[in-house]
């Protein structure tokens, strides 16, 4: 009786060092692997540095995680990442085989570990880059990675190559990711913005980050594409659908500005966003508006969310929607926030709560979604774009 299940394992066990080497070998056909990590800006990234790797001659693939998870072929067209069941790291070999296939020179491909003991194995074991990117080191997923801002940076150094050479655009935690870049024998390079000019930023179909395009050309630099080729290819390549984008409704009299910065559900992303769009100040006749979604199963962003309406963000009307609103407004109205200035439209559909925040608007306004895209989040994006008279 102990025979079989014996022989269950050493077949296992023989076809696990069958799909090992199978997938080396495919590793190998890639000269080029750039494993993208960070809390914020992954996928931008990835994009970014894929067209810029592109342009230059370079035949890339791509793969993004983002709020869809798309890979991006040589030729630069996208599909849909057909998935059974829950993502899994494991789904990064499928990709290395299909770049391979594709006869890819460099595959450029976001992390999609969140755990710390998965990061270290998408890296070695997976991905093995030969240049790591780590955007930078937010105070998100402090549940999984934290508690801390130093936790998540150790966690997230864990992608970067051994013998190769890595690239961010973190400062604060900079001397993390060096400690274990020099364990690794890897060189890290870390970026700043400052070389980014508005100008190019404005070359954007929507709303970059400076630190992201910075971050991508010092990749491609490194990589002998030329930087005036490198960004004219970023300003023009596809967007990953999360990316921060402006919508302008217009119903009778009445103009709204919609910003979906749903995606940078981080506090610090959230408060640097906020004060880009110049809404740290109020202008005459024009309405700020948070739009917070949140979920009932992300209780620590959601205490995020009441402290950011409750205290760091100054607008002028905060609308919460999603799961598990009434404590996020009890936890706001305790940092001093009015509770007449808050609408809780938790348990609306996207189409009720695209209609009340109409009607909290008496002239114009700038709305600015934050929190949870998933679901409801992505619902109210899409009444907003489809309404839209214009979109950048």
């Amino acid at each position: 009786m102990t025979v079989v299940p014996l022989v269950l394992a050493l077949a296992l066990a023989a076809y696990g060092v069958l799909e090992s080497r199978r997938h080396a070998r495919y590793l190998a056909r890639i000269p080029t692997r750039v494993h993208v990590n960070g809390t914020r800006g992954k996928s931008s990234v990835t994009r970014l540095i894929a067209a810029g790797l592109r342009a230059g001659g370079t035949r890339t693939f791509a793969k993004t995680t983002g709020t869809m998870a798309r890979m991006i072929g040589v030729d630069g067209t996208e599909v849909d990442v057909f998935r059974v069941g829950s993502p899994n790291i494991i789904e990064q070999t499928r990709i290395v085989r299909r770049a391979a296939d594709e006869g890819a020179q460099a595959l450029v491909i976001e992390c999609m570990a969140v755990a710390p003991d998965l990061q270290p194995i998408t890296e070695l074991r997976l991905v093995q880059s030969t240049i790591g990117v780590i955007t930078n080191v937010r105070a998100d997923h402090l549940d999984v990675m934290g508690p801390d801002l130093e936790s998540v940076a150790a966690t997230l150094a864990q992608t970067l190559p051994v013998g190769g050479h890595a690239f961010t655009a973190e400062h604060t935690w900079a001397p993390v990711l060096e400690r274990e870049a020099r364990r690794r024998g890897t060189k890290l390079h870390v970026e700043g913005d400052s070389g980014i000019s508005e100008e190019a930023l404005r070359g954007f179909s929507y709303i970059e980050h400076a630190e992201n395009v910075s971050l991508a050309l010092a990749v491609c630099s490194h990589l002998g594409v030329d930087r005036k080729t490198a960004l004219h290819a970023m300003q023009r390549a596809r967007p990953d659908p999360g990316v921060l984008r402006r919508y302008v409704v217009e119903i009778g009299a009445k103009r709204v500005e919609f910003v979906n910065a749903f995606a940078a559900n981080d506090p610090d992303s959230t408060r640097k966003i906020w004060t880009r769009l110049g809404l740290d100040q109020p202008k005459a006749g024009v309405s700020r508006i948070v739009l917070a979604n949140c979920r009932g199963d992300r209780l620590q962003r959601s205490g995020q969310i009441a402290e950011l309406v409750g205290r760091d963000l100054p607008a002028d009307r905060v609308v919460l929607t999603g799961e598990g609103t009434r404590l996020v407004a009890l936890r706001a109205a305790s940092f001093a926030l009015d509770a007449r200035r808050i609408s809780d439209f938790g348990g609306l559909g996207a189409e009720q709560v695209f209609e009340r925040v109409l009607g909290l608007v008496e002239d114009q306004a700038v709305i600015v979604g934050i929190g949870n895209v998933v679901g409801l989040g992505q619902e109210i994006v899409l009444h907003f774009r489809n309404r839209a008279v214009s979109h950048g």
